[in-house]
């Protein structure tokens, strides 16, 4: 039997492995929204350009609206053997309306079809997107703001290295989500272009106008090449792209709660809402929101190299593999989604132990810098000569196991003579975060204006949309 769809051309219906790989409407599905939203603009502009009679597209719209209701209703019946959303939309359609549903196929083709369907899926997760980043921007500088002056221990290498405040550290993953929005910002822009009209590849000899449905669906543009407007996916690389650093991001932080929560560390405590426990250890309570979100950026990562893969061989102008464009695209952006929103959960969740931080932040000599940095400031030494009178000063204080502070004048002198009783003034770790004072710095009052800022300029935004 001859698939209705594909016309006279096919005398026999495809093989059941034909049909088993080549159907997509396990998951196009998602594109239902965008799929009648864009045929409700194309035959809009049919009637205006005299393509098709007003009658024809108010009956097609009329039916457009029923598909969608019953889809939204969960009663849409989706068929495999139509193979994708469009098929199976405009199947359903002339159903409802008759032959007459055929010509809403008018002056355009899946191609062009299925590429302004997955723009516009893809700028909506954009939009989603950016408003949950924000959300995460906001929890994180609130509780910047609220532990401004909490000492905790910067790490390099994860070494001990300089003290710093933990609303400091927060902040730091505020910036990086300032950039990821922006990445996501220009990718945006870049993909705001219509390609309906493109047609399979060619365009097409009706009089239609781009102008038209580009404004009705909320682009900026036309595409300006019909070959490139059903060839590329580069706008679904892009956001693929940035949403996988963003993916990085939070696995970075999602690691460093999983490293915080344990006794070892100490540093915070998650509630039960983003803990499990032990089938046989009665004792634990695991990070276990914090580990997916770090395991989940492979999903991310590993759909832009797929995508990458799929692209990178094929000839102008749609193939059959760029079919595989989006299910990796889907569930990336979707899981995503779902990470911000658990380290939202998180951040808002987490109970920090500020006696234990502070107690860590003096540990591994960690005042050094500010010891060396007092021997250049009122000694006038050479930074490098100061860094060696602090290193044998370090030695002195790990062989006696005491910290420098508890160095006594005396034994300092015997390292370096010109040591004063001002130099203790500069040897606690609260003294030293109050001292990073230069633009960026870890000073508390730093710290509190930078994260006023943040919580200002997150509030005046206003939802994207398009």
């Amino acid at each position: 039997m001859s698939n209705k769809m594909w016309g006279g051309r096919f005398a026999s219906g495809p093989d059941a492995i034909m049909e088993e790989i080549n159907a997509s409407i396990g998951f196009d599905y998602r594109l239902a929204a965008q799929d009648i939203r864009g045929s409700r603009a194309h035959v809009a502009m049919l009637a205006d350009a005299g393509i098709v009679s007003r009658e024809h597209a108010d009956a097609i719209t009329r039916g457009l609206a029923q598909v969608e209701g019953e889809i939204e209703a969960g009663t849409f019946g989706f068929s495999r053997a139509l193979e994708d959303i469009h098929m199976n939309i405009e199947s359903r359609l002339a159903e409802i309306i008759g032959p007459d549903a055929g010509r809403l196929h008018t002056a355009r083709s899946r191609n062009d079809q299925v590429a302004v369907d997955f723009r516009l899926w893809v700028r909506d997760a954009v939009d989603d997107l950016d408003g949950q980043m924000r959300g995460l921007q906001q929890a994180l500088a609130e509780r910047a703001l609220d532990h401004a002056g909490a000492v905790m221990p910067g790490f390099t290498h994860l070494q001990s290295a300089q003290p710093v405040t933990f609303g400091h550290h927060l902040l730091a993953y505020v910036e990086m989500l300032g950039r990821d929005r922006s990445r996501l910002a220009d990718a945006r822009k870049r993909l705001n272009e219509c390609p309906l009209g493109a047609a399979a590849l060619a365009g097409t000899s009706f009089p239609i106008n781009r102008e038209q449905t580009a404004r009705a669906l909320g682009f900026d543009r036309p595409t300006a090449n019909s070959l490139d407007s059903v060839s590329d996916r580069d706008f679904v690389l892009e956001v693929l792209a940035s949403a996988a650093i963003c993916a990085v991001h939070l696995s970075r932080l999602a690691d460093e709660i999983v490293l915080w929560v344990t006794p070892q560390f100490g540093f915070v405590q998650l509630s039960d809402k983003f803990t499990t426990g032990s089938s046989i250890m009665p004792q634990k309570r695991n990070p276990d929101a914090a580990e997916l979100v770090r395991g989940k950026a492979g999903r991310v990562i590993g759909a832009l190299n797929g995508l990458l893969i799929v692209m990178k061989g094929l000839p102008l102008t749609y193939s059959k593999d760029m079919q595989e464009d989006k299910e990796g695209a889907f569930d990336a952006l979707q899981s995503l989604s779902l990470c911000i929103a658990a380290m939202t959960g998180m951040i808002r969740d987490l109970q920090p132990d500020l006696k234990r931080m502070k107690a860590a932040a003096g540990a591994g000599f960690a005042t050094a810098t500010d010891l060396a940095d007092w021997l250049v400031r009122e000694l006038k030494m050479p930074f490098r000569q100061a860094h060696h009178v602090t290193g044998s000063l370090v030695k002195l204080a790990s062989d006696g196991k005491v910290g420098l502070e508890k160095l006594t004048l005396a034994q300092m002198q015997s390292v370096e003579p010109q040591i004063t009783e001002a130099v203790f003034g500069v040897l606690g770790v609260e003294k030293s975060v109050r001292s990073r004072t230069s633009y960026g710095g870890t000073a508390p009052a730093n710290v509190r204006a930078q994260a006023k800022r943040w919580i200002a300029k997150l509030g005046k935004e206003a939802p994207k949309g398009g």
